[in-house]
């Protein structure tokens, strides 16, 4: 056979090896020597049962991704023709599953008849994260095994389950005594299934999936669930699927099941997600940084400052077995916090995400102290005070006499000059950006900032401690604000701006949400606290030299007390998280117009639209020729993971590109026009975009 596959037969058994590296992806070559090696093995009188397995142990991880969107994708033999063929085979086929089983490689699994799997392999239908729906007979053998309700779940949610729970739900026949042990436990199951004659399927668990569902679920569940999946076209399409399994026959169930898959793998949102899921892997490459640098070893962090950031990056090495010192000057916070992260662990023992002793080995690695003199064993350290150049100074003018050659000195801000920051040591090359978002310990992204003196082994070090506590990194240059902030200074400028000229803060809230953002601008705003954002514009009013008048309404907020959801009162009225309009903001509003000859008029949306994302999408583009950000799919990902930009619009430059370059720049030119002084001021196009518009570009790029 070739060498995507390891074929040998031994007493009765044809066991076919699954050998394409890393994670046998079920690319068309790979399918093609899989179904030739199972045909091989019917038409063998010798053989009674076959064993698919994965050579090097993984089983499949599942389709090859690249093939998506391109005639590869069912190039004959095409999967779901595959995996039919495996079904009609009149030999027990059996599946032993190793590592991974996911997506097109577990749809291979349930084409098999029986399935035995290791006790630490994982398994899951992720499709729905690509923004797909199994296609290769997931939606339709998946119901007929655990029932339509189980099965809509799972493929709903897109999880990984492991092997206990596969064997629970009915996926899994047998779990094996251990990997080392799962193809010899195979080989006997085979070889009970021939003494015993069993059929090469057995008969379905579920021949009628939607039994003792009431006759409306599939209905009912439509209407609850809607409104979370937003303008998510999957999550329906899905749903279709899992109805057509319910009603047709399993051929004609086949056929729909791929013709909405072919619906799905068409659409602007798959190829926005499948974007994103490259630009992860893309963005753990570091140019001129040398993939086999030395990394240095982190064995103790320590966090200065126990506010509820601190306390939350804390966590977040505590949960992965890295003890942690947490250090603040003062008792009584250092006190809160550590029993702050005690209460976010019986948060999670209540969810049933933890329990009481994994919170107790998580606390005995938190170790809270008043004093420097404490962290001089520490590898890194992360230092997360407030917002202001000359507490952080003092703070690393501590480290500098505390903290032992080669620790690695983090610091977490979000605007303020790292390299001037550097400065204050004499260890430049140790120091580094961490720039970590709240709730540390639920958000994914962590900004890693390089300066100019950071060295490559520090840089590559925070690179891989940032995936050991499972953050996605991103990597920024040195520059107010980084890319996160320094995008949202204009994103959050024309939202300000906007309601001076007459929108009202709901009205821009809701059209951003109606993108699918996480929260509109102004609810953000609250959320994170008006005096938040007041002190961060404080700290850089210097590196802006324009005027700032634009953001009056939110400085006389702050002048107000008026700091958001903490104080009951913002850009909008709350009682508890239950948000209301105020009225008074249209007049705080109207009185500021006056005061600066601003004309108040009829807000359309698409405005609204245009200038909040286009001068957002601007800044970022020159980012990208700055060499702030090292690519603009590293500007989505930022955008996605930390301020909640939807994954399936791609995050704004893959948004921008959707919608054509041409359109952006032409736009923003409109504005600078219309808006007269204000747009000659702000709507300036970033010179990069001009020129990739010029050379007619299509892509977000350096050119």
């Amino acid at each position: 056979m070739c060498d995507l596959i390891h074929y040998r037969v031994e007493d009765g058994l044809a066991l076919i090896g699954l050998n394409r590296a890393p994670v046998n992806a079920l690319d068309q070559s790979l399918r093609a020597a899989l179904i030739n090696a199972c045909e091989r093995a019917a038409a063998d009188i010798t053989v009674g049962a076959i064993i698919l397995y994965g050579a090097q142990g993984l089983f499949s991880a599942g389709a090859d991704i690249k093939e998506f969107g391109t005639e590869a994708c069912f190039a004959e033999p095409s999967l779901p023709g595959t995996l039919t063929r495996l079904s009609e085979i009149h030999k027990p086929l059996v599946a032993a599953l190793g590592t991974l089983a996911l997506g097109g490689g577990l749809e291979l699994a349930l084409a098999c008849g029986y399935r035995i799997g290791e006790p630490g392999a994982r398994m899951g239908l992720s499709e729905i994260n690509l923004g797909l729906l199994p296609g290769a007979g997931g939606t339709q053998r998946l119901p007929r095994l655990i029932g339509a309700e189980s099965a809509l779940n799972l493929i709903l949610s897109g999880e990984q389950i492991d092997a206990e729970r596969a064997r629970m739900l009915g996926i899994l026949d047998r779990i094996a005594t251990s990997a080392e042990q799962l193809l010899d436990e195979a080989r006997a199951y085979a070889h009970e299934l021939i003494d015993c004659g069993a059929p090469a399927r057995p008969a379905e668990a579920w021949p009628n999936p939607a039994e003792d569902l009431p006759d409306d679920f599939l209905a009912r569940y439509r209407v609850e669930h809607e409104p979370r999946w937003k303008s998510r076209l999957a999550p329906r399409l899905v749903l279709s699927a899992l109805e057509a399994a319910c009603l047709l026959p399993m051929e004609e169930g086949l056929v729909r099941e791929l013709t909405l898959f072919k619906q799905a793998e068409a659409s602007r949102q798959s190829r926005a997600l499948r974007h994103v899921f490259f630009a992860e892997r893309e963005a753990r490459r570091i140019p001129q940084i040398e993939a086999a640098v030395a990394l240095r070893k982190i064995n103790k962090i320590a966090v200065i400052g126990a506010g509820t950031l601190g306390c939350g990056i804390a966590m977040n090495f505590a949960d992965v077995g890295i003890p942690v010192a947490l250090m603040d000057l003062d008792g009584r916070t250092l006190n809160r916090g550590l029993e702050r992260v005690r209460e976010n662990y019986q948060l999670s023992v209540k969810r049933g995400k933890l329990s009481a002793v994994q919170v107790q080995q998580r606390m005995e690695l938190l170790f809270g102290t008043l004093d420097y003199a404490d962290l001089s064993d520490a590898d890194l350290v992360i230092e997360a005070v407030c917002e202001k150049m000359e507490i952080k100074q003092q703070v690393f003018l501590s480290l500098e006499k505390f903290c032992k050659p080669g620790v690695i000195l983090a610091t977490n801000t979000s605007s303020l000059d790292i390299d001037a920051l550097a400065a204050t040591v004499s260890r430049p090359q140790d120091v580094i950006g961490l720039h970590f978002f709240t709730p540390a310990n639920v958000m994914r992204l962590v900004e890693i900032v390089r300066c100019q003196a950071t060295a490559p082994d520090v840089v590559a070090t925070a690179m891989d401690i940032a995936g050991r506590i499972g953050k996605l990194p991103v990597i920024s240059g040195n520059g107010a604000g980084s890319i996160g902030n320094r995008m949202l200074e204009p994103y959050a400028r024309e939202a300000h701006r906007l309601v001076l000229e007459g929108a009202t803060p709901a009205q821009v809230d809701a059209v951003l949400t109606g993108l699918d953002l996480n929260m509109g601008v102004f609810s953000m705003l609250d959320l994170a606290g008006i005096d938040v954002s007041f002190l961060m514009r404080e700290a850089n009013r210097a590196a802006i030299a324009h005027d700032q008048s634009y953001c009056c309404l939110a400085e006389e907020l702050y002048a107000l007390g008026r700091y958001g959801q903490k104080s009951g009162r913002g850009f909008y009225l709350y009682e508890g998280r239950s948000r209301t309009e105020d009225k008074e903001i249209v007049t705080l509003a109207e009185q500021l117009a006056r005061e600066l000859n601003v004309t108040r008029r009829c807000i359309e949306d698409l405005e609204i639209h245009d200038r909040c994302l286009f001068t957002m999408i601007n800044e970022g583009i020159r980012l990208l020729d700055e060499g702030i950000a090292l690519r603009a799919s590293d500007i989505d990902l930022v955008w996605i993971n930390g301020y909640g930009f939807p994954a399936h619009l791609g995050g704004p430059m893959h948004y921008a590109e959707q919608l054509g370059l041409d359109t952006v720049l032409n736009r923003i030119l409109h504005y600078r026009h219309v808006q007269g002084e204000y747009g000659e001021m702000w709507f300036r196009p970033a010179a990069l975009l001009e020129r990739l518009v010029a050379a007619g570009k299509c892509r977000i790029e350096k050119i």
